[in-house]
């Protein structure tokens, strides 16, 4: 029987050789038999290394194994002995050695000595040859720069960031990103909001790593493949700010496809899904190419393990330097972690909604955050209000009666025919638009909000039509989010007859839509007759649709991130200009509105634990393949998911139909598939009675356990052929029920007030809490009494500290909370109040004193109080004058008030004052006949106060 050593080396010898080296011992030595040799046993300085690794000849690393089980921190050192070969190796690249291995044939860890504070990081496997002598290759003639660890830590300082025409916020996520790649982080994770640029802000970062860091190769993950393409687009579009070439005409950027990773391309853009496809050199389906990870979520629940990864020569581990993984759906952290961690790259995560699996993956390093409320008070998104509609239908569902004639359609085909309802049947709202279909339920919803669109949703629309000479208002660009394509088919159909508009007028946008997806979602952002598009899930997530106002759900979301990602699509902002030229009497886009019709916004979420494995499988084969003997984890987990999907759609009379013919409910039988593959409860049941609880049962007694546990949860389907044709038939459901006797009624529509009041909570301590902390509170409580009036400084100050932790409002969501529960209206043309920073004085004044601070602009108020004040001047002032005092007062009404304290934030307030006259403190000293900081403190008493 063959040592814990000899089985570690024969795992070790296989995995050298799948890595393209050859394995000899000295008797056999033969430096030429490959481009790759590793030698045994050989005698260095510090003693005999387990494998010294050569390449073309010449010795460049060691190799030390250990029998399985040892940790491999402390070997390192050991390693590094070996490295040492001038007496020994006459051949060599470098002495010492630049790199050493450590393996126990489980886990193996590398290090390159050349690398600055160099240390261990562990592999999935072996480096290939070719790579080892590239890398020690690389800037020979300038040691301080011979590694890629070596060049990052040199990028941030030795490579300054060129900052136009970047955001703010994306010059701080590339600079602290470039700060964490600096100190050899592995991993990293930026969250930055929906429409704060973060694709661009990643192609930047890609550019200077390939142009300064020398990095080979990037892999950019996207969810689905038409956010693949999108990126493509970007990398095309990015103007390089050096040379302002575009990026793909300096550098290669590919989609992956069937032909794989091309070696000249910089950039490749992929799914997950289709790398790993690649990575196992298995076929992918087109189609599960475009459905996002978030469409693939099951109910939750459940222990998660990756999927199985083996080595491929064709995609060895050094194939990328660097993975972006944008946006992606939670389950690329767990489920498709070994693909990610099969690489030997750096990690950088995009995301606007990160959740704890996510942080827990990146080590928990957020090197930026920029959440979408801080977005919001920078004017880089907008904020949204909820509508909500209710309907009896859509509620309480409906009832099929008995002796009634209902028109059936066939899933597949969509043939129709009549039957006579046997019995009557209860529908619940889950139901609905399922397994039935009400089609005055979806046109009741689709008629209040067409009848309520220029009322309540958009009541400055038709003044602003009327104003441009239009005779009707333009339908804001609305996205409605459906069930399924056959739920989707039914709105768009209503939507054109109720709105008595065409074709171009409403289109769906589903993998079924017929026209490839790409040119409907084109046509979406740039057509003006194209106002409302219906959508599962295809532009759900990471579609960059800007012009987009108005969001109608009539589909429920049980995942809190999948629908923080779908609120996304309405929160960028756009060019007044260039919003006109789909949406001519739009105006500024302010907010967006998200129409809420099935509760969505008051349902619970929760951070769901996608189950799906085998999304590509159809159901009826996966029935099959259990009946055949398959116990495979992914095989139960991804039938139990399907199972509970479709319980959750049927109604009371089928799930007793299935009961009765199978002997157990669906809800049971889904929880004991998953039972059946739970780790914890393996482990326990394969331990005998009175076993310690730190004992360890026998691998084969787990095997056991687990194949008999899987085999009692599977019983009900293997065993009974008339159960698994029942289920088939039901999850087709080959006819869907329509009926057109029942009638809908609204029940309620209007504002989400008690959104609005958690806000004003929210904001009210907040005030309670930092009064006595922020300066700007302090001044505005009157505290301390020797000062009135805040600077520019001390209101951004509170802007910021307003979207922080734990409170995460931003100021123009607290204005629009008391424009809705105070019913105040804003004027056609009337800008949006919170988008001036100095209105925050305003809203501060008007919380603690309502009564004699009414909730107007900071600049209408100093407007107002300006001009009362001027009339009572009379002939005081010279109409030079009075030309200088309107740009004092500009001045305090956009920076709350003209610093006068001391005279060198007097002079820096100067510096800022707005004009094209010359010196402006020199002209105003010269057009008063002395220096005006007398009335400027009287204005800042009459106007500011």
């Amino acid at each position: 029987m063959p040592t814990p050593e000899a089985e570690a080396r024969e795992k070790i010898d296989a995995q050298l050789v799948a890595a393209g080296w050859r394995v000899q011992d000295l008797a056999s030595l033969n430096l030429s038999a490959g481009p790759g040799v590793a030698v045994c046993e050989v005698h260095t300085q510090g003693g005999f290394a387990d494998y010294v690794l050569f390449v073309d000849g010449k010795a460049l690393g060691v190799l030390e194994a250990k029998r399985g089980g040892t940790t491999l921190s402390g070997v390192a050192e050991q390693s590094a002995r070996y490295t040492a070969t001038r007496r020994w190796i006459p051949q060599r690249w470098a002495d010492p050695l630049p790199f050493t291995y450590e393996s126990n044939g489980v886990e193996t860890h590398f290090r390159d000595q050349r690398d600055p504070d160099s240390r261990s990081r562990p592999l999935f496997a072996f480096h290939r040859p070719e790579h080892l002598r590239e890398l020690v290759q690389q800037d020979s003639a300038s040691p301080a720069r011979a590694t890629l660890r070596a060049r990052l830590r040199d990028l941030p300082t030795g490579h300054p960031l060129v900052t136009e025409p970047l955001r703010e916020c994306q010059v701080h996520a590339i600079r602290n990103l470039e700060t964490s790649l600096a100190e050899n982080r592995p991993r990293s994770l930026l969250q930055m909001a929906t429409g704060s640029g973060k694709t661009f802000t990643a192609v930047t970062q890609s550019y200077r790593l390939i142009k300064y860091a020398g990095a080979r190769r990037i892999l950019f993950l996207v969810d689905r493949g038409n956010l693949g393409r999108q990126t493509i687009t970007e990398f095309q579009q990015f103007t390089t700010p050096d040379d302002g070439r575009k990026f793909t005409d300096l550098y290669n950027v590919q989609m992956l496809g069937p032909s794989g990773v091309d070696p000249v391309c910089s950039v490749t853009v992929s799914t997950i899904q289709r790398l790993y496809s690649q990575l196992m050199n298995n076929d992918l389906d087109e189609e599960a190419d475009e459905h996002s990870g978030y469409e693939l979520d099951g109910t939750g629940g459940g222990r998660r393990e990756a999927l199985p990864v083996r080595y491929n020569e064709k995609l060895p581990i050094e194939t990328f330097d660097f993975i972006i993984v944008d946006e992606c759906h939670r389950s690329i952290y767990n489920l498709w972690r070994q693909v990610l961690e099969y690489f030997d790259a750096f990690l950088i995560g995009l995301t606007a909604t990160p959740s704890k699996a996510t942080l827990g993956f990146f080590n928990r390093n957020l090197v930026t955050e920029y959440p979408h409320v801080q977005a919001v008070a920078d004017g880089v998104n907008v904020g949204y209000d909820i509508y909500r509609i209710k309907t009896r239908i859509t509620e309480g569902g409906t009832e099929l009666g008995a002796g009634f004639d209902y028109q059936k359609r066939d899933r597949l085909t969509r043939e129709k025919r009549w039957a006579v309802q046997d019995q009557d049947e209860t529908v619940a709202p889950a139901q609905l638009d399922r397994s039935v279909v009400v089609p005055d339920q979806i046109r009741t919803v689709i008629k209040t909000f067409r009848d309520k669109l220029f009322t309540d949703l958009f009541p400055d629309r038709p003044a602003r039509a009327e104003a441009a000479g239009q005779p009707h208002p333009w339908v804001p660009k609305t996205l409605i989010f459906a069930k399924d394509d056959s739920h989707a088919e039914d709105i768009v159909h209503i939507v054109r007859e109720e709105f008595g508009k065409g074709n171009d007028f409403c289109k769906k946008v589903t993998y079924k839509a017929g026209s490839k997806p790409e040119e409907i979602i084109k046509a979406f952002r740039t057509a003006p007759e194209f106002r409302i598009a219906v959508t599962v899930d295809m532009i759900a997530t990471g579609t960059d649709i800007k012009p987009l106002e108005c969001l109608l759900f009539l589909r429920d979301v049980r995942s809190q991130v999948y629908f923080e990602q779908m609120k996304g699509r309405g929160t960028r902002t756009i060019d007044p200009n260039t919003l006109a030229t789909v949406t001519p009497d739009a105006g500024n886009k302010a907010r967006f509105v998200i129409v809420d019709a099935v509760g969505v916004t008051e349902s619970d979420k929760t951070d769901s634990r996608p189950l799906e494995r085998k999304p590509t499988i159809p159901f009826d084969k996966l029935l099959l393949q259990v009946a055949m003997g398959d116990r495979d984890a992914d095989t139960l987990t991804s039938l139990a998911n399907r199972l509970a999907r479709l319980d959750r759609s049927l109604s009371e009379e089928d799930r007793a139909e299935l009961h009765a013919t199978g002997g157990i409910s669906l809800a049971r039988l889904a929880s004991d598939l998953l039972r059946a593959t739970d780790p914890d409860l393996i482990r326990e049941q394969s331990l005998p009675p009175g076993a310690p609880e730190d004992a360890e049962p026998a691998a084969e007694d787990l095997k056991q356990t687990a194949l008999s546990l899987a085999n009692e949860a599977t019983a009900p389907i293997a065993t009974n052929p008339a159960f698994r044709q029942l289920l088939e038939k039901k999850r087709r459901n080959t006819e869907v029920t329509i009926d057109h006797h029942s009638g809908d009624e609204v029940l309620a529509t209007g504002y989400d007030e008690e959104r609005a009041r958690q806000i004003v909570t929210s904001w009210r301590r907040f005030l309670d809490d930092n009064q006595d902390e922020i300066t700007a509170l302090q001044i505005l409580y009157n505290r301390p009494h020797a000062r009135r009036h805040l600077t520019y400084e001390e209101i951004r100050a509170l802007s910021e500290a307003i979207g922080r932790p734990p409170y995460h409002l931003a100021p123009a969501e607290v204005w629009k909370a008391y424009e809705r529960l105070e019913g105040l209206t804003r004027g056609p043309g009337q800008p949006d109040p919170a988008r001036v920073l100095t209105n925050l004085i305003t809203l501060v004044r008007h919380t603690i004193d309502p009564e004699h601070s009414p909730l107007a602009p900071f600049p209408e108020l100093v407007e107002q109080r300006f001009q009362t004040w001027l009339a009572q001047q009379g002939e005081r002032f010279t109409d030079a004058q009075r030309h200088w005092l309107e740009v004092i007062k500009n001045y305090m009404a956009l920076n709350g008030a003209f610093a006068t304290e001391n005279q060198a934030a007097y002079l820096e307030s100067w510096e800022s004052v707005d004009s094209d006259e010359g010196v402006p403190l020199a002209v105003a000293k010269r057009v008063f006949g002395e220096d005006p900081k007398g009335i400027i403190e009287e204005l800042n008493e009459v106007l500011v106060a």
